[in-house]
């Protein structure tokens, strides 16, 4: 009996001493979850995150003169997309979207949406914003919604349109009546070669094959299979 419970003493005393290394140790190792967050493989990796910017080229023109809300375009993609797992949309890949929304007039702009990206694997739905109209000078800075706006007329454009029309209408002024045609000609082309200006200048229009800059607002899956 004397032996039985030295034993069990033995146990006792040998329990009481671990627990303070086991709870030692549980405070040094990380937990199997935090280790397994550390080794594991990033989720979602055929997905292209959101934020990411890319090139595309219009497959259709776009002229405000002609357009109307809901006029569906296509694109191809000018560049690969590429996922963090290597997964790839080869540039060529076609793109559809639609116009969202468009004004005509002096201050011509329009807003595009996107509907679609066809991948290898079948049609993804793709939501994505303009940001950029690479090349085109007379495109404004593109504003946070996309919206694509034409610059106006500059004061150099206003200057050399009335100058145009003035001698255009003296020209014609003085065929027609001598100096005081002349005269009365020029303040008449002046007046129509600025409104001539106006009326021509202030479309917006991006011919096929205009290459816009995307961004992704949504993260975009590339199928695998």
């Amino acid at each position: 009996m004397t032996t039985i419970r030295s034993r069990w003493a033995l146990c006792a005393l040998m329990v009481l001493t671990g627990l303070p290394l086991l709870a030692q140790e549980s405070q040094t190792l990380p937990s199997l979850s935090s280790r397994d967050s550390v080794t594991a493989p990033v989720q979602n990796s055929n997905v292209i995150p959101e934020g990411t910017t890319f090139l595309a080229r219009l497959d259709d023109k776009l002229d405000t003169r002609k357009l109307q809300q809901g006029k569906h375009f296509n694109l191809k993609l000018a560049e690969d997309l590429v996922a963090p797992n290597g997964a790839i949309i080869p540039r060529g890949k076609k793109i559809k979207g639609h116009v969202s929304a468009i004004e005509q007039g002096l201050h011509a702009r329009m807003l595009l949406s996107f509907d679609e990206i066809d991948t290898n694997h079948g049609k993804m739905p793709l939501i994505a914003t303009v940001t950029g109209v690479p090349g085109e000078h007379a495109i404004k800075q593109i504003n946070e919604e996309g919206e694509i706006q034409r610059k106006g007329m500059s004061k150099r454009h206003v200057i050399e349109a009335v100058a145009v029309g003035a001698g255009l209408g003296a020209a014609t002024g003085a065929a027609a009546g001598g100096g005081r045609g002349a005269g009365i000609g020029a303040g008449a082309g002046a007046g129509l070669g600025a409104l001539t200006g106006f009326l021509t200048d202030h479309d917006l229009r991006l011919d096929k094959g205009t290459t816009l800059e995307l961004r992704l607002d949504h993260p975009l899956q590339v199928p695998m299979h």
